[in-house]
């Protein structure tokens, strides 16, 4: 340890160097981390919020299951009667275009959730009054993403191609489907909305929802019940996948991330390769004067894990004041864990790329020292 705090010092210059490029990698990690979780919480948030385990779509249905998948609401009054099952209600999505306060308002998207007020998926507003509390049957509630539109409770929204009005009477909290802010509507409004047209709704269209929302009781047969029921059931986490792009942004963010530590282990060994090559002499006399190798091996990781965790240390600080300044003007979000992850996978990788470096100290001979070599 003393031959490594001695390289410190007297080489700061050149540890002050790699280590301020393991810093702004530790930077990266944290921005890249953050991005990662913004842009999942904003396409997946709504879906994570629900008090569901499963939902059951249309079994036709592949892909973007809640843009191709269509239930009855019979077919969720038969799931509630399965055994296994402890609540069941059908659940509508639709993403619509929508002007505050009618022709030549302000332009907003919107992914409408359609559930049963009162019921299980009904949220609880932040503010303002709970769905069918106010006995509009066109009021709605808007998340936190509305909100930062413009828009306000009492405020109409004109959605749709028939032009329906929507109610605002409360908020919830951050809740948005493929990047869109969440409209939380009595399921029979959506059903408006998602038929699309003027006028009385026709009977099949007024028992139609996407899914079936589901509490199951651990080892509930789905797939008995899927195959009496024609439907295709699929757990909370694997409905995510059917986000709009929710999928294509994990991965690209997961190769990324992968790209940033696979190059973080290269510039660490590159350095410590350099380094090692400079210091053979030293080494070599070290071993001449009766230093084991297993001694200098272990001395030369400790001077890597030194700069390599004051590097992460000092780059995520400021990774994480960058971060706090993105938040609100981008998709960003930090999670401890995901922090956590990138910090200790950066010191992790930098020490696997030292330590196949630092091997080379194993091949030099301490005759070298006496100029056996010349």
């Amino acid at each position: 340890m003393f031959l490594a705090l001695r390289d410190l010092r007297v080489a700061r210059g050149r540890f002050a160097l790699i280590g301020a490029v393991v810093g702004m990698i530790a930077v990266l990690g944290v921005i890249l981390s953050g991005l990662a979780s913004g842009l999942a919480d904003s396409g997946i948030s709504a879906l994570r919020a629900l008090p569901v385990t499963h939902l059951a779509f249309d079994r036709s249905a592949t892909g973007e299951l809640f843009s191709r998948s269509t239930v009855t609401t019979d077919t969720a009054r038969q799931w509630a009667g399965q055994p296994g099952v402890r609540k069941a209600e059908p659940l509508g999505q639709q993403l619509v275009h929508a002007r505050l306060g009618g022709a030549g308002g302000k332009q907003l998207d919107l992914a409408v959730l359609g559930v049963r007020p009162g019921g299980f998926l009904a949220p609880s507003p932040l503010s303002g009054k709970p769905l069918g509390g106010s006995g509009d049957p066109n009021g709605v509630l808007v998340s936190e993403e509305i909100v930062k539109e413009g828009v306000r409770i009492g405020d109409h929204l004109t959605a749709g191609q028939a032009g329906t009005d929507l109610t605002v009477i409360g908020t919830v909290g951050r809740a948005s489907f493929g990047h869109v802010g969440i409209v939380y509507a009595p399921l029979p409004l959506w059903q408006r909305l998602h038929y699309g047209l003027p006028g009385a709704l026709p009977d099949a269209a007024a028992h139609q929802a996407t899914a079936v929302a589901l509490q199951l009781a651990p080892g509930a047969d789905t797939t008995a019940i899927d195959h009496r029921l024609g439907t295709r059931t699929v757990d909370k986490a694997g409905t995510y996948a059917a986000s709009p792009g929710y999928t294509a942004e994990s991965s690209t963010m997961t190769l990324i991330r992968g790209f940033l530590y696979a190059i973080s282990a290269l510039v660490v060994g590159s350095f410590f390769t350099v380094w090692t090559i400079q210091r053979r002499h030293e080494i070599a006399l070290l071993k001449a004067i009766g230093a084991a190798t297993g001694y200098i091996l272990r001395d030369a990781l400790t001077q890597a894990a030194v700069v390599l965790l004051a590097a992460t240390t000092a780059g995520t600080a400021v990774g994480l004041a960058l971060g706090g300044a993105m938040n609100g003007s981008a998709p960003f979000s930090l999670q401890t864990d995901q922090v956590t992850l990138a910090a200790v996978l950066l010191i992790a990788l930098g020490l696997a790329g030292a330590a196949v470096a630092i091997r080379r100290i194993t091949k030099v001979q301490a005759l070298s020292a006496l100029g056996a070599e010349r």
